[in-house]
């Protein structure tokens, strides 16, 4: 497999630090749109367009899952 097809099938992680561009909390879900244009979305935001989003989508990073995650203290 070349490098480049690793790269393409390895999703981004969202951080802290992205930002949901409806409201400003920290985005889960990153959105891809085929003209390349990228949208961020926090659960209750993405939940109010998933279903008009989805079908325009190019690629998807859903990251939901970090929210019932207990972190692990070390």
């Amino acid at each position: 497999m070349s490098d480049q097809a690793t790269q393409t099938m390895t999703s981004p992680v969202l951080s802290a630090t992205d930002r949901c561009d409806r409201c400003g909390a920290q985005a889960y879900v990153q959105v891809e749109l085929a003209g390349g244009t990228h949208l961020l979305f926090c659960g209750h935001h993405w939940g109010a367009h998933e279903a008009a989003l989805t079908p325009q989508a190019a690629l998807i990073i859903n990251e939901l899952h970090k929210l019932n995650e207990t972190p692990t203290v070390v």
